[in-house]
C-alpha cells in the first residue's frame, strides 16, 4: 500500500510540472515560490508527525474516502483542460480565443501538489535524524524553488510540440486517477446493493431525458452555425 501512494505521489508531482510547462516562465517561477513558501510555513506542523500516525492515516477508511474523491475531481478537471486545449488546436472557431472556463482550467495548477509537498517534507525528516529540520525544510524548499521551473522548462524545451505535451498529461492524469482510486479502496463495500426488481420505468426515463438533451445539443449547435453564416 505504502510503495503505491509513493508512485500515485511522484505521478502527481509529475503532473503538476508537467501542467506548469503550459504556462510562461514567470507564472512557473511564481508557482515554485508559492510551493517554496508552503514548504517552509508547514515545517512547524510535518515535525510533529510520526510513522505510526501516517500509517493510521492511510489505513483510515473515512479519509481515504475522502481523498478518492479529491483525486476524482482533480483528475476531471485536468481531463477539461486536454480537451479544451485540443479544441481551440483543431477548432478554427475557438483558436486563439480564451473562454472564461478555459481560462479557468489553463491556470489551475492542481492542489494535490499541497499534500505531496508535506509529504516529501515529513519523508525527508524521517530519513535524516539528527539533522535541524529548519535545514531540511529551507533544503527542500529550495529544491522545489528551482526545481519546478526547471523542469517544467526542460519538457517545454524538449518537447515543443503541444498536442504532445497534452497528451501525456492527459495519460499521467488517468494514471493518477486509476492508481487514486486504487489505493484508497479498502475492500468493503460502502452501499450495499438493494435487492429489487428491474426498474423498467427508470431505465426509459433515462434514455428519453438523454436523448432530450442530445437533440436539444444538435439543435443548439445547428443554430449556432446558422448565426456565424454556415448554412450547411
Amino acid at each position: 500500500m505504502e510503495y503505491l501512494i509513493q508512485i500515485l505521489l511522484l505521478f502527481i508531482l509529475f503532473g503538476n510540472v508537467l501542467k506548469i510547462s503550459f504556462w510562461r516562465r514567470w507564472q512557473a517561477a511564481v508557482s515554485g515560490l508559492i510551493c517554496a513558501a508552503f514548504t517552509v510555513a508547514t515545517c512547524r506542523y510535518t515535525v510533529l508527525q510520526s510513522k505510526t500516525q501516517l500509517t493510521e492515516f492511510m489505513y483510515n477508511t473515512k479519509v481515504m474516502q475522502d481523498i478518492a474523491v479529491l483525486i476524482t475531481i482533480e483528475s476531471m478537471l485536468c481531463f477539461g483542460f486536454c480537451f479544451m486545449e485540443l479544441r481551440s488546436m483543431f477548432d478554427s472557431e475557438t483558436h486563439g480565443k480564451l473562454s472564461i472556463w478555459r481560462s479557468l482550467l489553463q491556470w489551475y495548477p492542481g492542489l494535490l501538489i499541497f499534500p505531496v509537498l508535506f509529504y516529501l517534507q515529513t519523508q525527508l525528516i524521517f530519513s535524516m535524524p539528527g539533522v535541524s529540520f529548519n535545514v531540511l525544510s529551507y533544503s527542500l524548499a529550495a529544491s522545489v524553488l528551482t526545481g519546478i521551473p526547471l523542469l517544467s522548462y526542460l519538457i517545454k524545451r524538449f518537447f515543443p510540440e503541444k498536442d504532445l505535451r497534452l497528451e501525456v498529461y492527459f495519460l499521467v492524469n488517468l494514471f493518477v486517477c486509476i492508481t487514486g482510486l486504487i489505493a484508497t479502496v479498502d475492500g468493503t463495500t460502502v452501499y450495499p446493493a438493494a435487492a429489487e426488481p428491474l426498474n423498467i420505468k427508470a431505465i426509459v426515463s433515462s434514455l428519453g431525458l438523454l436523448g432530450l438533451f442530445f437533440v436539444t445539443g444538435f439543435l443548439l449547435n445547428k443554430l449556432k452555425k446558422y448565426r456565424n453564416g454556415n448554412y450547411l
